[in-house]
């Protein structure tokens, strides 16, 4: 017997934020999460018995699989240049200001929590990973789940659970030694950093934006194919310092910028007054920061797709 409207509906007012997130983590994308948790409860309107002894356990490993599919989907695609994940916006969940869970410098065995795990960073990390690692990594480093739990989500035998999990860790390893958490601390300094970067771009000072980068700074640009945009990242101090001020002297017209809360961190969403060529007119540029103030890293999503939804108005 299929559940009824009234159990379907306590399902998803119960649960409805805990599939999203998770399955937002696992993609990357907030379009595929919408998809995902529409699948979910479908699949619960047609297949879940009315009676279960764990009605979050059902639904996640439905999601978690769902989540898998477009995945892999998305690798059997060509995606053109460089994948980076959709940015949402977080101005209305602000991390309490006595957020501290990592002394800097340390980790906690590499543990992650959830205002981490959706920092962008995060998830352009964990896109190393195959479908099933990453599913593994943030039910047992996120959502803290035992092995045992893990294994009863995606079906998987919990041996099996800790040798994915041991490579999914493994090949976190580049990220781990530069992870920053969302602190007070850290987004005051890549606020400052931010802007001291786009006051450099806008005066044109190469040598200034170098002396901000870090010697092996990479810097990622998502066009999706639709923008001119590099096909492959753009690594070390000079290359990128040049690459970003060559761009800002290449575009006419006037410029408005907004720094907003996007995944956690302070983002500028750059609007452009008009579309020259294939270049975008909306940009959403964030930095990586290092202790030492210095930019680790640079990404620029140009994708329309994944900037429809930040519908700010400049300030």
């Amino acid at each position: 017997m299929a559940p009824s409207e009234r159990v379907l509906t306590q399902w998803f007012d119960q649960h409805r934020s805990l599939l999203w997130g998770l399955s937002y983590r696992i993609t990357g994308s907030s379009a595929d999460a919408d998809d995902v948790l529409q699948e979910t409860f479908v699949s619960a309107w047609t297949h879940a018995p009315e009676q279960l002894d764990d009605a979050r356990r059902w639904l996640m490993r439905v999601a978690v699989n769902a989540s898998r599919d477009v995945l892999r989907r998305r690798k059997r695609r060509s995606y053109i240049g460089p994948w980076l994940p959709t940015p949402i916006d977080t101005s209305n969940d602000d991390v309490p200001p006595s957020y501290e869970p990592i002394v800097e410098g340390r980790t906690l065995e590499g543990r992650y929590d959830l205002f981490e795990s959706v920092s962008l960073a995060f998830l352009q990390a964990l896109d190393v990973l195959t479908p099933t690692q990453r599913a593994v990594l943030l039910l047992r480093d996120v959502f803290d789940y035992s092995a045992n739990e893990v294994s009863a989500v995606l079906d998987v035998s919990e041996g099996n659970v800790r040798q994915i999990h041991h490579r999914a860790r493994r090949a976190m390893e580049v990220y781990d030694q530069r992870r920053a958490t969302p602190t007070p601390s850290n987004r005051a300094r890549t606020d400052k950093a931010l802007k001291r970067f786009l006051a450099l771009l806008a005066e044109g000072d190469v040598r200034g934006i170098e002396e901000m980068l870090t010697e092996d700074v990479k810097a990622v640009t998502d066009g999706a194919g639709e923008f001119t945009a590099a096909l492959s990242p753009v690594i070390g101090r000079t290359a990128v310092a040049r690459l970003f001020a060559r761009l800002a002297a290449s575009r006419d017209g006037s410029v408005t910028v907004a720094i907003r809360n996007i995944n956690l961190f302070p983002t500028a969403v750059i609007d452009f007054a008009a579309a020259q060529g294939r270049r975008p007119r909306r940009i959403a540029l964030s930095v990586d920061v290092e202790r030492s103030g210095l930019i680790a890293g640079v990404r620029v999503i140009a994708s329309s797709k994944k900037l429809a939804h930040l519908a700010f108005a400049p300030v």
